[in-house]
């Protein structure tokens, strides 16, 4: 079997120079430095899970004495938390939901149709990057109950309708699209929302799947705007549950080690999925033939 040739920035000819063979090797040692400096809080975390308060506040070893999930099943059972994960699945469902089509649409016509004065909708969305989204707290909340829509998750999938990064990740792909397979939707007698929804999402995955991930990453760990919503209702996410749990009674540390676990595992098991969808290149993949 032939050995598989390098076709990157340092090929298998450079690897003669002992000049390039060092500098690999620094470069192999930092990038080794900061997978351990990015992987071992995780690590602590759920190591720290297995301790009981005695082990956690004296030992200083990383490794606990045994790894009985025994403390895990006795903390799940005192957070109830089980309810709480599938109100988190039905937010983050709705919430990437929403990002796609609601977001897809805007950039669909800001990057696609370019009706008179998208270059203006344009600016005032890139506008939006530059604001804080904690100014923007205050009057949606009460916008929220103004309505009539707390302890409902319906507010908070539209508030993830419309959000201004997901646009400009949208409008740069589509921009990017060959124009040709879009007037062949339009000479069939596509309309605008059946072009959209048949040809150009189809031919979007790689960028959905991108944002899928990150509305996912964001509604998961959200909490000020859920916790504002939701809070005094049954409809509140782990997180909210979380904090709700640690202010009701006096918790220990090692139960809320065990707690951060829990809502860790989604998150980690998502992007060991889909992680792939993050380096793929998005034209190359996303159109074919």
């Amino acid at each position: 079997m032939s050995k598989v040739q390098r076709t990157g920035v340092i090929r298998d000819y450079d690897m003669h120079s002992a000049s390039v063979r060092i500098g690999y090797g620094f470069i192999f040692l930092c990038c080794c430095l900061m997978v351990v400096l990015a992987v071992f809080p995780l690590i602590w975390v759920v190591l720290a899970g297995f301790k009981d308060l005695k082990e956690f506040v004296s030992s200083t070893s990383l490794f606990p004495q045994s790894f009985s999930l025994e403390p895990f099943i006795t903390t799940w059972n005192q957070l109830g938390i089980a309810k709480n994960y599938l109100n988190s699945l039905l937010f983050v469902a709705g919430s990437v939901v929403c990002a796609l089509i609601f977001n897809g649409l805007l950039g669909y016509g800001i990057g696609i149709l370019k009706p008179k004065g998208h270059k203006m909708v344009k600016r005032l969305v890139m506008l939006s990057l530059l604001m804080p989204t904690t100014i923007s707290i205050v009057p949606l909340f009460m916008n929220i109950q103004n309505l009539g829509l707390g302890n409902s998750f319906t507010p908070l999938w539209l508030s993830y309708g419309a959000n201004a990064m997901y646009v400009v990740l949208f409008v740069q792909f589509f921009e990017s699209l060959p124009s040709s397979i879009i007037e062949a939707g339009r000479i069939d007698g596509a309309s605008q929302l059946q072009t959209f929804f048949r040809i150009v999402l189809p031919l979007s995955k790689p960028i959905c799947a991108v944002i899928a991930i990150f509305a996912v990453n964001a509604a998961w760990s959200d909490f000020l705007l859920p916790y504002l919503v939701l809070r005094g209702g049954n409809l509140q996410t782990v997180m909210v549950r979380l904090f709700v749990f640690s202010t009701e009674q006096t918790v220990n540390a090692d139960t809320m080690m065990r707690s951060v676990v829990f809502s860790m595992i989604p998150p980690i098991i998502l992007f060991f999925i889909f992680q792939k969808q993050l380096t793929e290149n998005a034209v190359s993949v996303g159109i074919k033939g």
